[in-house]
């Protein structure tokens, strides 16, 4: 117990990407790449490469061409659950469903950031104003051969602030370098940095923005979640956390900024200053919109450190997509808070897989308690919060299922599910325009969703077919037994066995 506690201990304390990165380094999870690296298409192409071996390193190129003295991260997260484990704060060695209840558990404690003098924000180490302004110093990768440009802002923060209140939020949106004093300004609508410009525009002034691009991965996990749109992201980050999360106030746009950052562009907003955006391959897999007329950033400073890391997010397909294990806990766990915070009772494990980008499908696990439990939670998983933006496929499942098995779920899908019964669309639902399955792309903002019941149905639940499950003693000698009978590694992790004897059959 000692030594848990002591690991518990050593993820404590992180403020900023370096520290997360020595972390990271110290399980053995860090690559180094030294060898000189192009941003342009080689930097990802060797990241997509890397991305199909799960459980890969994150990669953080070193000499980057045209960009000396800077560096690049690439895959924070990939498919490693440790490295998840670390931006939560958490020792690694976690599988993926306590994870996720120990991620939900601490989306429920909210702790306000905490202000420090910018004289003293290592972010602040450099500052460029007026002239000295060029984004383009910085390697922003070309990611996919079809994207319309350069992307600096892919594993990003964009702080926006709603005029009316002054909450800050925190959003992830990918940004493509217009020129040396331009960043795109794309978000999908609905998204809280929409709703903000808009309101600054309906005021008749400008809105004013800053893009985070070297971050402590934790805030990248926050800015990428659906959290209730007045409350800011800094106090959910500040709550996995422990401890407030440190930011300055801008003399230049008034936006709360994280003291510890790597990379801080701002600037304003206007309703009549666009760009053409875009494409960009998306975390679907797919390209995007096809591009057009975008608001930007007009960039008034930019803050680094020396020696800055700008951290990137290759969106692919599949296993490379590096976000997509990120994204599906963090949505996963989100649900799981909203759900407690409903009061539905029996909730045993959610989760959003990463084969569905992360956000295209959840599963919940229940202890079925009453009669239409299963399709209660269906629907509330399918519109809560965490749970309403883009998800497609709602699966609800008993409690003996392994949420985050996708063999157990398809199997469960297949023998506990009735089509003609189990199966509810919701239409009209929030979408998004970077959907490649609805066309003409106009009505991409409107989806529909899908809620599976695989569950037992709860009418014949005490007389329906029981499984053929494993003896726990025998499990138990088995795996005692594992090296003797020639097997390499760990047993197999089996957490249901045979109730009892005499079990009902029929």
């Amino acid at each position: 117990m000692e030594d848990r506690n002591k690991r518990v201990i050593e993820t404590q304390g992180i403020k900023s990407l370096g520290d997360w990165l020595a972390k990271v380094e110290a399980i053995g999870e860090l690559k180094r790449i030294t060898a000189l690296v192009d941003p342009e298409l080689e930097a990802s192409t060797i990241t997509y490469m890397h991305g199909k071996t799960v459980g890969g390193p994150t990669l953080l190129f070193e000499n980057i061409k045209g960009h000396p003295g800077q560096r690049q991260l690439f895959n924070p997260f990939g498919s490693s659950l440790n490295r998840v484990a670390i931006s939560i704060r958490e020792e690694p060695g976690k599988d993926a469903i306590e994870l996720t209840r120990i991620l939900s558990h601490k989306m429920k404690n909210r702790i306000a950031p905490k202000k420090v003098d910018a004289k003293f924000a290592p972010v602040n180490q450099n500052i460029e104003t007026g002239d000295q302004v060029d984004v383009t110093k910085f390697p922003a990768p070309k990611m996919w051969p079809l994207d319309g440009g350069k992307y600096i802002g892919t594993a990003d923060a964009v702080i926006t602030k709603d005029p009316t209140n002054d909450r800050i939020n925190l959003g992830t949106f990918r940004q493509m370098i217009q020129g040396p004093k331009q960043v795109g300004f794309y978000a999908s609508p609905g998204k809280d940095a929409v709703l903000d410009r808009e309101r600054w525009w309906a005021l008749g002034k400008p809105a004013p923005v800053a893009g985070v691009y070297g971050l402590d991965p934790l805030l990248f996990l926050c800015a990428a979640t659906s959290f209730p749109k007045d409350v800011s992201e800094y106090e959910f980050a500040g709550g996995i956390n422990g401890a407030p999360i440190e930011v300055f106030e801008s003399d230049i746009t008034g936006l709360l900024l994280p003291a510890n950052a790597e990379i801080i562009i701002e600037g304003f907003s206007y309703p009549d200053k666009t760009a053409s955006e875009g494409p960009f391959g998306e975390f679907t897999g797919y390209y995007g919109r096809p591009g057009g007329p975008t608001p930007y950033i007009e960039i008034k400073a930019i803050r680094y450190r020396n020696k800055p890391i700008l951290t990137s997010a290759l969106m692919s397909d599949g296993p490379s997509n590096e976000c997509g294990l990120m994204w599906g806990m963090a949505k996963a766990a989100k649900v799981w808070t909203d759900l407690d915070a409903l009061g539905v009772p029996g909730i045993k494990g959610v989760w959003s897989p990463p084969e569905g980008a992360g956000w295209g499908m959840t599963v919940v696990s229940i202890e079925q308690r009453y009669a239409g439990h299963a399709a209660q939670v269906g629907a509330l998983a399918a519109q809560c919060m965490g749970g309403a933006y883009f998800s497609k496929y709602i699966v609800v499942v008993d409690d003996d299922v392994d949420p985050s098995n996708m063999q157990e779920v398809i199997w469960a899908m297949v023998t506990r599910s009735r089509p003609a019964q189990s199966i509810e669309i919701l239409r009209e639902t929030w979408s998004t325009y970077l959907d490649p399955s609805q066309n003409p792309p106009e009505i991409r903002p409107w989806g529909s969703k899908c809620i599976i019941n695989a569950c037992k149905e709860f009418k014949y639940i005490k007389v329906f077919s029981p499984r053929n499950l494993l003896k726990k003693e025998m499990y138990e000698q088995v795996c005692a037994r594992w090296q003797e009978l020639g097997f390499e590694g760990a047993p197999p992790k089996i957490t249901t066995f045979e109730p009892f004897a005499g079990q009902h059959i029929g």
